[in-house]
């Protein structure tokens, strides 16, 4: 998801939160950068400031709506009245949140239009395993496994792939941000310490010089 705000704390605050929840997070503090960013990636969610400088965010939730691209719109604004809202709303806003808000509060939300956007199915199962997206619970063989959230995310992007082998940009394109070292060990680190937590048999492969996957 792309968060467009132009209080460089406060955005790397949301942007840290929802990492937090396993999302992968970009950060803007512009709307011109923000219309850069919505023409060269697909994002389920964007966290729009209204009152960005460059390029106002009216503007760009406009854009966003025009594109037809599915990208969901959530908009700040210090402005509580109920005009103020009622207007962001007919720009084709999905949902308006009046700063200052919880963190929390902010991330229901999110959680929210991502499923709107998206529906994920009640359950991923493969090879014993079963992940259900919206409790966040793994189970192997009936055994509950305690993952970390980007394990957990890791792990339903190889279910989804339903058998087919996933590369490591793959997953650090669907599972991290744009800022990822594409050289980093992360993938290879994440992926021995989920080994290890799902135990034996070895349920995920390495397919020597292409990716990962669960056959």
């Amino acid at each position: 998801m792309l968060v467009a705000e132009d209080e460089t704390l406060l955005a790397d605050a949301i942007a840290e939160w929802l990492r937090r929840d396993a999302f992968a997070v970009d950060v803007v503090n512009d709307g011109d950068a923000a219309l850069e960013r919505l023409g060269t990636n697909a994002y389920d969610v964007l966290v729009l400031d209204r009152d960005l400088p460059v390029v106002h965010g009216d503007d760009v939730c406009r854009a966003v709506v025009d594109s037809g691209s599915g990208t969901r719109v959530l908009m700040l604004t210090a402005a509580a009245a109920v005009r103020d809202r009622v207007a962001g709303l007919r720009l084709g806003a999905d949902d308006y949140l009046v700063k200052p808000f919880a963190m929390v509060e902010l991330s229901a939300r999110v959680q929210v239009l991502v499923r709107r956007g998206h529906p994920l199915p009640p359950k991923l199962a493969r090879a014993g395993v079963v992940l259900d997206p919206a409790r966040r619970e793994v189970y192997r063989d009936e055994r509950y496994v305690s993952l970390s959230r980007k394990e957990f995310a890791v792990l339903a992007e190889l279910l989804r792939a339903d058998g087919s082998v996933l590369s490591a940009e793959d997953l650090l394109e669907r599972a991290w941000d744009e800022h990822t070292d594409p050289f980093t060990a992360v993938v290879r680190v994440t992926m021995m310490k989920l080994r290890r937590k799902l135990g034996d048999p070895p349920l995920i492969q390495t397919v020597p010089g292409v990716g990962y996957q669960i056959p």
